[in-house]
């Protein structure tokens, strides 16, 4: 997977790491995803399979055609094959019942108000809480995708490796794991004293795979604060209803890592990166979309 860690910042004095909260973005009603339950767990095994066979393969003809198994080419390839292969696998297990349409994955026009402020309270409380959790564990180092796509050898590398961060991996991600996987598990009901709690155990189960998805190309002390960022982006798709924001904020979490973290870039650069990115990911899936936007009536 190609999410990155996030920028380092420096957390605010005496605040304590609580949960993020959207009290202006009421939960909405959404009727389940036709894909049972059991094809979340199914999925991430087969992808997997899916994605390293894919890899190994991309390795074997990079060595064949006279290449390093580990150069910038290679990796860069099989990143998008490994993307790839996930959103083939879901796309598959979603159709077992019935051709799945865009809005079972959350591909829903909503009112962009909606959309910009369940980004900005997503992410606000999500800085806030990784800030408090950097500050507890000392977090260091820096994110190994970016070193191997080469974004130091060329500009041409530096391109490609943004567009694999900054766009690809927002759409594969967000389709797989907020689109697919999320929407699986919302299925799964669990009352505890009268209350429906399996919407909040499908965003900690979401966000605890979509943490260790990344173990191979963030370092383990980045796992916790990746998950908690899944975390966060299922509690937006379920309030908005919606993928958009999910992949925005997704995007933007990604551009600012690389452009901070990696290329150490002034915030001129950094706003640019982020806004083609958010540009690009919009013109690829906006299509998706049907012409009314979704409903906003609340629980």
């Amino acid at each position: 997977m190609s999410s990155i860690p996030p920028p380092r910042v420096t957390p605010p004095p005496s605040v304590p790491p609580e949960p993020p909260d959207l009290p202006d973005l009421p939960p909405q009603r959404e009727r389940e995803v036709p894909w049972p339950i059991w094809t979340a767990p199914a999925s991430v095994l087969v992808g997997l399979v899916v994605g390293v066979f894919g890899s190994v393969v991309v390795a074997g003809i990079g060595a064949a055609a006279g290449g390093s198994k580990n150069s910038p080419a290679v990796n860069l390839v099989s990143d998008l094959v490994f993307d790839v292969g996930f959103v083939v696998t879901a796309l598959y297990f979603a159709s077992l019942r019935r051709r799945p349409r865009p809005e079972d994955f959350g591909y829903r026009r909503i009112a962009l108000s909606l959309g910009v402020g369940a980004c900005l309270a997503g992410g606000i409380g999500y800085y806030v809480v990784t800030a408090v959790y950097q500050s507890l564990v000392h977090l260091h180092g820096n994110d190994k995708l970016p070193q191997s796509l080469g974004v130091g050898s060329s500009t041409a590398a530096l391109a490609a490796a943004a567009v694999v961060v900054c766009v690809v991996a927002p759409i594969a991600e967000e389709f797989f794991f907020r689109g697919f996987i999320f929407g699986a598990l919302r299925r799964w009901h669990v009352v505890i004293g009268g209350q429906d709690i399996g919407t909040w155990l499908a965003a900690v189960i979401t966000g605890m795979l979509f943490g260790l998805a990344h173990t191979g190309s963030a370092a383990a002390q980045y796992l916790i604060p990746l998950g908690f960022l899944g975390f966060v982006l299922c509690l937006v798709r379920w309030r908005t209803r919606s993928l958009y924001p999910c992949m925005a904020l997704h995007s933007i979490n990604n551009s600012l890592a690389l452009g901070v973290n990696q290329l150490h870039w002034n915030a001129g650069e950094i706003v640019a990166l982020v806004a083609a990115s958010i540009t690009v990911v919009g013109a690829i899936t906006f299509p998706l979309a049907g012409r009314t936007p979704a409903r906003t009536s609340t629980a």
